[in-house]
């Protein structure tokens, strides 16, 4: 790693563990989103997400809050009403951009029962056109269950 990466990966960590601020999680997937939007008769369409959106990185005073913002891929390629794209609305209060990386959830082959979480297959190319749309870090969830055997027995 050279040493301007180095820097930059300093400058983010710094920026995103202020005293006093947190992380927001506005991941929100396709579905889970039309179903926030469903009690209030809001269409889930890309204009009213993206409009939702705009209106959570704007609020008045977020970044005396919020140190980054993990965002759904569809965020990336958003822009506010002045043409401003999203992630850059984000840096220009001071909070870190951020993206999430998994892909949903599906059936784990020979488990019954069990899930995986994909998203790790084109990992390293989708990373780059995230940093180049603005995403300075990166977030990966899991679903971790107790198990009795389940994956772990696959996995061996």
């Amino acid at each position: 790693m050279n040493l301007a990466t180095k820097d930059e990966l300093q400058d983010t960590i710094t920026q995103m563990v202020q005293r006093g601020k947190g992380i927001l999680a506005a991941d929100e997937s396709l579905p889970t989103i039309a179903k926030r939007f469903a009690p209030i008769d809001v269409e889930s369409t890309e204009e009213n997400r993206c409009a939702y959106r705009t209106l959570l990185f704007t609020a008045p005073g977020i970044e005396d809050y919020i140190s980054g913002v993990i965002e759904f891929e569809e965020t990336l390629a958003q822009s506010a009403d002045d043409g401003t794209p999203l992630p850059e609305v984000l840096a220009r209060r001071g909070i870190v951009p951020g993206i999430k990386v998994d892909q949903g959830k599906g059936a784990l082959a020979l488990s019954p029962g069990d899930l995986i979480t994909y998203g790790l297959d084109g990992l390293a190319a989708r990373l780059q056109r995230y940093k180049s749309q603005g995403a300075r870090f990166a977030n990966k969830s899991e679903e971790m269950k107790k198990y009795s055997c389940g994956v772990f027995c696959v996995s061996v």
